[in-house]
């Protein structure tokens, strides 16, 4: 599997690096990401982000094909962590994230961040994704949006998960950590706030 092209923003010589994939449906420049990248990079730190080879050929084609294959994704994820070394901090948006999350044991990387963890399937609540997260021990956050469609917090606090995993709810948020009006926040308030604790966790790594 070859190294995908990396997008990076922050400091080259920087006190941590931090690679994030995107989601399933939307490439790894969204505003979200954006965000994401540039208040890390902000921070100090050293933000890569990486495309699957699906996204990749869907900038050049225009066709939207659904995800690649688990073992394409998994060995692109593979691939991008033997390029940087094992010291980086791996996740990213949902797909992305989920996908981080079942080689960063294996690939032994220094955390672990997961921005909408999708712990159900469209409309697949009988059969979470959290088999291989009950035993993970790579340090770990998970920001939340509190509604979430594809896990919110009433759902989510039902089900075992690792004790190296940190779970932050942010009020009233979907998928995309954006609250409805009537909540009295703004979705600037959770981003802000998602950075925040993402900035703080990183830190403490070891």
């Amino acid at each position: 599997m070859s190294v995908p092209t990396i997008l990076w923003t922050g400091p080259a010589r920087a006190k941590r690096t931090i690679i994030l994939a995107h989601g399933a449906g939307a490439p790894m420049d969204t505003p979200f990401l954006n965000f994401f990248a540039e208040g890390l990079a902000a921070q100090g730190f050293r933000v890569g982000r990486f495309e699957f080879p699906y996204m990749t050929a869907r900038r050049t084609t225009g066709t939207k094909k659904p995800p690649d294959k688990l073992d394409t994704l998994l060995s692109t994820w593979r691939a991008v962590i033997t390029d940087a070394g094992s010291s980086v901090v791996i996740g990213g948006k949902s797909m992305g994230g989920r996908i981080a999350s079942m080689v960063a044991d294996e690939m032994k990387v220094s955390g672990l961040l997961c921005l909408g963890y999708p712990f159900f399937g469209m409309g697949r609540k009988d059969k979470p994704r959290i088999a291989h997260l009950a035993d993970l021990t790579t340090s770990t956050l998970i920001c939340q949006g509190e509604r979430d469609h594809l896990g919110n917090r009433t759902d989510v606090e039902g089900l075992t998960l690792s004790r190296a995993i940190r779970l932050e709810w942010f009020a009233d948020g979907d998928h995309d950590l954006k609250p409805r009006k009537a909540s009295g926040k703004t979705h600037q308030d959770n981003l802000g706030a998602a950075l925040d604790s993402v900035v703080q966790f990183v830190e403490r790594l070891q």
